[in-house]
């Protein structure tokens, strides 16, 4: 996956650990950005990914920014496809009790590339049937 970088940190997405799945991805902000309870705000990074054919980019949420500070990715995980070459923005939400700001070069997400299939549509009058059903939404219980 080729990845230019605008961003004056110089760092690319990264690995933290050995077995991580999601590169950790951080912000390139001119000057910090203070997201309020509640609210959201689009976080430039100062990538542009060309993500080979067959595949996509995952963004995701930092657990621990998640677990700590609430805030989380407002479109819960952003996909970038394959063809798309603007810059990467993370949107970000503040769901804690107290502001946060975002400073140029803080982790603010991770990615994960992921490979995916195309579905093909085939209209239908019936669909086969499943032990299942149309039981969704807690309906296979707690336990």
């Amino acid at each position: 996956m080729k990845i230019r970088m605008i961003s004056r940190s110089g760092i690319y997405p990264e690995y933290e650990t050995q077995g991580a799945a999601g590169m950790d991805i951080r912000a390139w902000l001119p000057e910090p950005v203070t997201i309020e309870p509640g609210k959201r705000a689009l976080i430039p990074t100062g990538l542009f990914m060309e993500i080979p054919p067959g595949f996509e980019v995952q963004l995701r949420a930092r657990s621990g920014l998640a677990i700590r500070q609430g805030i989380c990715l407002a479109n819960g995980i952003g996909t970038i496809d394959s063809d798309y070459r603007g810059e990467v923005q993370v949107a970000l939400i503040n769901l804690g009790e107290e502001p946060f700001t975002v400073r140029s070069g803080d982790r603010i997400a991770q990615m994960v590339a992921a490979s995916y299939v195309r579905a093909e549509i085939e209209p239908a009058e019936e669909l086969t049937a499943s032990g299942r059903g149309g039981g969704g939404f807690g309906s296979t219980g707690i336990e």
